[in-house]
């Protein structure tokens, strides 16, 4: 019990947290007692703390493994802030930078040192950690470690044998957010980690709305939202290069203040443009799923899936990246038919052909939530395994209170043009068509005879494709795999088309503001970008939103009440208090 009350002495002094979340207890017990433990928690549910906490109550270096570069900086970062020694071994460092900290590190001047999983491939980076004294070895992103996950590493199946290394043997913490019953099987089994120590949270993310939007279009939905979400953080994941690049010229011209990542990208050009997204000085992050994991940034309000992403445990880690200091956040998918030829080509480019039919098995999982009508949040905890889900009450299909409207007699007219078209054309030869184009093809095929040529010639080629997507996603129009998606009348088509069944279609889905307007947030939010550039450290650094929001409703003018602000520990007091009261002050003194 008294190292359980020095770790909570700890967390409040250093982190400026009264308690421990659900779930940090239990583990750091576990971790002070020398049991191994596998921590199951959803991003932003505080699986740092875990092994931070104890890492200033053991004696000696936690190592923790981690597989990116950006991450380990931003904790590093985060750490020196609140007055930790914490250090860094991953391929940034010079060769002088790196035996200087190993030197340091040998000498106990740390206390986690952070590493890459394929530095344990070097004999001599094994003999350095010989010299250390190592209580504990933490793992995150411990699904890469198995088969079974999503993202599986090589690199991570040799961390079990660097326990055998040390004469006293170390803790071993597996942490991870996302993981199957599979998966977690599989951590222990590679790590020896007993299945009764798995400590799980639960994964719902309580503070995000989850949404799915189909057969609308793409680029109206994200300017709109971006322009009505303006100085906001926001992520849009897309899932091929060429629809990054798409979206960010969108924006770009729309004025927006955004950045973009992708592997086509040079490194420099990447490490730029991913400063400028966690420093605020662009507030929007196009990007393929190689950006983000292990991204810190606790402020990011949304992220919107452009694309379709492969599986439900890359949706759910991308996702999760929003909210992560737990203020209400949004995460939406834009849905179209097109994304799962799209996913289904990149599994087909695997290297590993013994992977492809998981891959498609977990695809289908990911194809279902955009469809399902069920509450999504529940939708994707009982993909991970919980059986007892209630409702969330927060997510789009919860909350949907749309109007529908009878659009039966407008499918028939799509689903007949389909048919008198021969069923071998894709969605905007149907649409040109459908609104009676004078394109030299439709002509050269002389669709212009067709008795349902013009048909629809009262709306744009693009609302017809649009609507063509949704009829797609009511299972009215199927798509035929091939280098040119063929769309055909399914068998519930022919059932609308013989009046057996009618189709319902609710409004177009309107974009939202998430956060109101509050003056003192956005001055105390001025104030910290400011800081962290003197400080050389992104802003959420310095403060998260959820401190500055705290800071904003409390109005602090003294030491004693700024320490009582949810976040602010004695060295953030020292270092950023008198700036963040004096603008408290001014602030006062304009209302009055």
């Amino acid at each position: 019990m008294v190292q359980i009350e020095k770790a909570l002495t700890i967390l409040t002094t250093y982190f400026g947290y009264p308690s421990f979340r659900t779930g940090q207890e239990q583990v750091i017990q576990g971790a002070l007692q020398g049991r191994d433990t596998l921590c199951v928690m959803p991003t932003g549910g505080g699986k740092s703390v875990c092994y931070q906490v104890p890492a200033l109550v053991m004696e000696g270096t936690v190592l923790v493994i981690s597989p990116l570069i950006s991450l380990m900086k931003d904790q590093v970062d985060a750490l020196h802030q609140v007055g930790i020694p914490a250090a860094y071994i991953n391929s940034s460092l010079s060769t002088e930078e790196y035996f200087g900290t190993m030197e340091l590190a040998a000498k106990g001047k740390y206390r986690l040192l952070y590493v890459a999983p394929e530095r344990l491939d070097s004999p001599a980076f094994k003999n350095q950690l010989r010299r250390m004294t190592i209580p504990m070895i933490a793992i995150d992103e411990a699904h890469c470690i198995s088969q079974w996950g999503h993202d599986f590493r090589p690199s991570y199946r040799n961390i079990s044998s660097i326990v055998s290394l040390f004469d006293e043997k170390p803790v071993v913490l597996a942490l991870t957010a996302t993981a199957t019953p599979a998966v977690r099987e599989d951590i222990c089994r590679q790590l020896g980690i007993s299945e009764e120590n798995t400590v799980m949270t639960g994964f719902e993310r309580a503070n995000l709305a989850f949404s799915v939007v189909k057969g609308q279009n793409r680029e109206k939905f994200v300017k709109d939202y971006v322009r009505k979400n303006e100085g906001e953080a926001g992520i849009i994941y897309a899932a091929t290069r060429k629809a990054v690049d798409s979206v960010y010229d969108l924006l770009l011209k729309s004025g927006v203040s955004v950045a973009k990542y992708h592997a086509g990208l040079g490194d420099m050009e990447r490490q730029s443009e991913q400063d400028r997204f966690l420093n605020d000085e662009a507030s929007v992050m196009v990007a393929t799923n190689a950006f983000g994991m292990g991204i810190d940034k606790s402020n990011i309000r949304y992220v919107i899936h452009y694309q379709m992403p492969k599986n439900m445990e890359s949706y759910y880690q991308e996702a999760g990246r929003a909210g992560r200091d737990g203020l209400d956040s949004d995460c939406t998918l834009l849905f179209s038919s097109q994304d799962v030829q799209t996913q289904r080509f990149l599994i087909d480019q695997s290297q590993d052909v013994s992977r492809i039919p998981a891959e498609l098995e977990k695809l289908q999982s990911m194809i279902d939530y955009c469809h399902t009508e069920t509450c999504l949040q529940k939708f994707i905890i009982m993909y991970f395994g919980e059986t007892d889900v209630k409702e969330c009450g927060r997510c789009a299909n919860c909350n949907d209170t749309r109007e529908s409207f009878d659009v039966t007699e407008d499918v028939q007219k799509v689903l007949s043009c389909v048919i008198r078209m021969g069923q071998k054309f894709g969605k905007t030869m149907i649409a040109q068509v459908l609104t009676g184009s004078r394109n030299k093809k439709v002509l050269e095929f002389r669709f212009d005879k067709l008795s349902t040529y013009g048909l629809m010639k009262d709306r744009s080629a693009k609302d017809i494709s649009d609507f063509i997507e949704f009829i797609i996603s009511e299972n009215c129009l199927s798509v035929e795999n091939g280098q040119f998606p063929i769309i055909y009348v399914s068998e519930r088509g022919k059932d609308v088309l013989l009046g057996k069944v009618s189709i319902q279609r609710k409004g177009t889905v309107v974009t939202k503001q998430i956060t109101k307007d509050d003056p003192l947030f956005e001055q105390l939010r001025a104030l910290r970008r400011q800081l962290a550039q003197d400080a050389g450290v992104p802003p959420f650094v310095v403060f998260s939103d959820k401190t500055l929001q705290d800071m904003a409703a409390r109005k602090p003018m003294t030491e004693e009440d700024f320490l009582e602000v949810n976040g602010v520990g004695l060295a953030k007091l020292e270092r950023y208090g008198e700036a963040f009261m004096e603008e408290i002050r001014s602030y006062a003194m304009q209302q009055v």
